[in-house]
């Protein structure tokens, strides 16, 4: 697991983009956010090679 994005300013708490990939499985990345003694899930989705490198951590431009 890597943070690979992080979000400063998102509302209510600042947030980030974590990158996982398994050894034996599909890479997935989850938001979060920590406030008010809480971890907030925000989303997790599997990224699309579309979008993203094949290391699933760099954005394409």
């Amino acid at each position: 697991m890597k943070i690979i994005e992080q979000y400063e300013n998102d509302y209510p708490y600042p947030s980030c983009l974590i990158s996982w990939v398994p050894k034996n499985g599909s890479p997935l990345h989850v938001v979060c956010a920590v406030g008010d003694g809480f971890l907030w899930l925000i989303t997790a989705y599997f990224p699309s090679e579309d979008e993203w490198m094949i290391d699933f951590k760099t954005r394409r431009k």
